[in-house]
């Protein structure tokens, strides 16, 4: 492929290169490549680490806006429009990552991921066991499978969350809570399922 042009030639701007792509011109996609793949890393080394799929979830990022790119219509931000993307893809990755894994509940471990307010290796701790519970999210609403996967397990402050999510923080702390009580009263009713019936005898 060949190199970006320089800004001035492909458009002074994110919004100027991305209407650029949507007309047809590769060069002006690879140019927001370039520009935008560290702001895409990091966010993608939060929420999933440093493992050997990061480099493939952030090649489905930019697939995925290559995709969605006819859409973007300037309304907001070129970097938000990115940041959505992003952060569907990797919560999205991450959520099928632990959909299967075995149930270990603790209300008090998850009581402390969803509290960004410990030492790291309190946090690291409570964000193992709550990644036990994480296929559960399947029937939680996307607003809150997001605020509790940005908060509990990929470490963001409530701040950061909000402005990745485009809201304030009440709102994050909020869905985070009802994501919480959510997930306790799911693997509350699987638990109960999976208890053998007592036989009473005469």
């Amino acid at each position: 492929m060949t190199e970006p042009p320089p800004a001035a030639e492909a458009g002074s701007n994110d919004v100027a290169l991305a209407l650029a792509v949507i007309r047809g011109d590769e060069r002006a996609f690879r140019a927001l490549y370039v520009r935008h793949r560290p702001d895409v890393l990091t966010f993608v080394t939060k929420v999933l680490g440093a493992g050997p799929d990061r480099e493939d979830v952030i090649q489905e990022v930019f697939l995925q806006l290559y995709r969605a790119l006819p859409n973007f219509r300037g309304d907001s931000t070129f970097s938000t429009f990115l940041r959505r993307i992003t952060m569907n893809v990797a919560c999205d990755h991450l959520r099928k990552r632990y959909r299967h894994q075995r149930i270990d509940y603790d209300s008090d471990a998850l009581d402390a991921a969803v509290d960004a307010r410990q030492d790291p290796e309190q946090h690291s701790s409570a964000r193992q066991q709550l990644h036990s519970l994480l296929h559960h999210l399947d029937g939680i609403a996307l607003d809150k499978r997001r605020a509790l996967l940005l908060v509990a397990v990929a470490g963001f402050s409530l701040n950061d969350a909000a402005a990745q999510m485009g809201t304030n923080v009440d709102r994050v702390k909020q869905r985070v809570v009802r994501a919480r009580r959510q997930l306790t009263e799911m693997t509350a009713r699987s638990q109960a399922s999976r208890r053998p019936r007592r036989i009473d005898t005469l």
